[in-house]
């Protein structure tokens, strides 16, 4: 699958690749199983440059493309798709500072992202504002030199263990052109966090509410302008959907190669699994959507490279396909194994309840069928 990629690509595949197996997947179980957000395996993941994957290279980045970034996603879930999930997450909010922070905003803040020293987590959704996120009511109001921010942010990836938050807050009116991005630290007077919320996977991670009760910041910690907060948050959400793709197809590709060395080691009515039709033909099934996902995920990323009108389109193509194929993937490997697909130990059904959470985040898949919708149709 990777035969027409670049001899540089190839190279990223392969350490990313190798990084998963060494460091990831040997302690997924357990760290799901102990809710352990592994810390300090992020930071080795940065000496591979995994810290700021999409941050030029002069404010201390990879300089990677969209790409590149798939690739990279993808060979980080085969090892867990937890860890993958949130790495990709504070590459978004990287991105998001390299390409619309001030000089003074990157030169501060993009040394610690790069080599995670400091995590970033991204704050968009409120607990009544979800799909409908340019209904978000967190505010904040502008008092001299200072904006004071209140409100409360839901499903936050990283909370409480991230050092940098990107903000959507209300600065305006109603809808989208009111709303402005800031940055905020867990540090922060008036900056707390609720407790880690108990999910159906995903645990290797903390997930929880940020809660801002009179956060006062500096004006310079407003991310680009007044009123361009929406935009910077949905131009962000466009590279995050393809990563959690990415993630869904690397998870999904470890489950079929798990399910496939099952098969061909147990035996029943007298032959391996392995050698029955039907369920070779699940398994050609299987690798067959992953193939497809695969190709519309790469070319969602070359039209984010080259800002095709159409990139935020292909995108939620991309994201909605890959996702759902990634956890149907999985949840057959699961089947396959049997009562052994249930245990813990065997991974599967970890896999699947990581998988199955990249269907809603980033944008649900039905929104993701709203965006195309829109483009089909030229509606608002």
């Amino acid at each position: 699958m990777h035969t027409h990629l670049t001899d540089d690509q190839l190279a990223i595949v392969e350490a990313t690749g190798d990084f998963a197996r060494e460091h990831l997947a040997p302690h997924a179980v357990a760290w799901d199983q102990a809710k352990h957000f592994p810390v300090d395996v992020l930071r080795k993941a940065a000496g591979l440059g995994l810290g700021g994957v999409y941050v030029r290279e002069e404010s201390g980045g990879s300089g990677l493309g969209r790409q590149d970034g798939v690739l990279v996603f993808e060979a980080l879930a085969t090892g867990c798709p937890s860890i993958a999930g949130y790495l990709s997450i504070h590459n978004m909010v990287a991105w998001m500072i390299d390409r619309y922070g001030s000089p003074g905003q990157r030169a501060r803040l993009l040394p610690g992202l790069c080599s995670t020293e400091a995590l970033a987590s991204y704050c968009l959704t409120e607990p009544g504002a979800g799909s409908d996120a340019a209904a978000l009511t967190t505010r904040a109001r502008r008092d001299g030199d200072h904006y004071v921010l209140d409100g409360v942010k839901q499903f936050v990836s990283g909370a409480g263990t991230s050092q940098v938050y990107v903000v959507m807050a209300r600065t305006g009116g109603p809808g989208a052109s009111g709303i402005s991005a800031f940055l905020v630290e867990r540090d922060d007077p008036g900056v707390s966090f609720g407790p880690n919320e108990r999910k159906m996977g995903w645990n290797a991670q903390p997930t929880r509410q940020v809660l801002l009760d009179g956060v006062r910041l500096p004006a310079d910690r407003l991310l680009g302008a007044e009123g361009e907060g929406f935009r910077i948050a949905m131009n962000g959400l466009n590279g995050g959907r393809i990563g959690i793709a990415a993630c869904s197809l690397g998870g999904a590709q470890d489950a079929l190669e798990r399910a496939t060395r099952y098969l061909s080691d147990r035996e029943a009515f007298g032959a391996r699994l392995l050698h029955a039709p039907a369920l070779q033909f699940r398994l050609a099934d299987m690798a067959t959507e992953l193939e497809a996902a695969r190709s519309l995920l790469w070319r969602a990323a070359a039209a984010l490279d080259r800002g095709d009108p159409r990139a935020p389109e292909l995108c939620a193509m991309a994201k909605r396909y890959a996702t759902d194929t990634g956890f149907e993937v999985a949840n057959a490997a699961l089947q396959l194994h049997g009562g052994y697909g249930y245990l813990a130990e065997y991974g599967i059904e970890k896999i699947v309840r990581d998988l199955r959470v990249h269907q809603i985040l980033e944008g649900t898949n039905e929104i993701m069928r709203v965006i195309v919708a829109r483009g089909l149709t030229g509606a608002a």
